[in-house]
């Protein structure tokens, strides 16, 4: 075997390793400050209503990089994404939306992914209300 066959085998070896790292190992994230609470502006805040036409979990800088719940919401002007909050807090709450209810969102406009939507500050379902951060965006929820 030549010298110059195994310095290219090397050399393919360590292009493909390190795409192969690149490509499965590598996470961007939004960096911390754009993260959480640093994505409500208080002067974005609007209220709208609609009706759930479904709801997702996925990690989300809004939740600050772990699962967060979202719904989708139909109003009369199109379709929003809704930020609630953290997983784990909406269960611990046993707090559950489904698809066809009818809401009020009270929250700040934002754009993350390519989709218009509200980091909801409350939440009023029927005569329920649930208020998931304060007016500067911060969770209230327990934790």
């Amino acid at each position: 075997m030549k010298l110059s066959s195994l310095l290219l085998g090397v050399v393919a070896a360590g292009v493909v390793i390190a795409v192969l790292l690149l490509v499965l190992g590598v996470r961007f994230h939004t960096s911390p400050s754009l993260q959480g609470a640093a994505l409500y502006d208080p002067a974005k805040e609007v209220t709208v209503k609609g009706t759930v036409t479904g709801v997702e979990e996925f990690d989300c800088p809004v939740s600050r990089g772990e699962l967060g719940t979202h719904l989708a919401l139909q109003t009369a002007d199109g379709n929003l994404q809704i930020h609630l909050a953290p997983s784990r807090i909406l269960r611990a709450q046993k707090l559950t939306f489904s698809a066809g209810d009818q809401v009020q969102v009270v929250g700040a406009r934002v754009r993350l992914y390519g989709n218009d939507g509200l980091i909801a500050q409350e939440v009023t379902r029927g005569n329920e209300s649930y208020i998931f951060r304060d007016h500067e965006g911060k969770l209230l929820m327990a934790q």
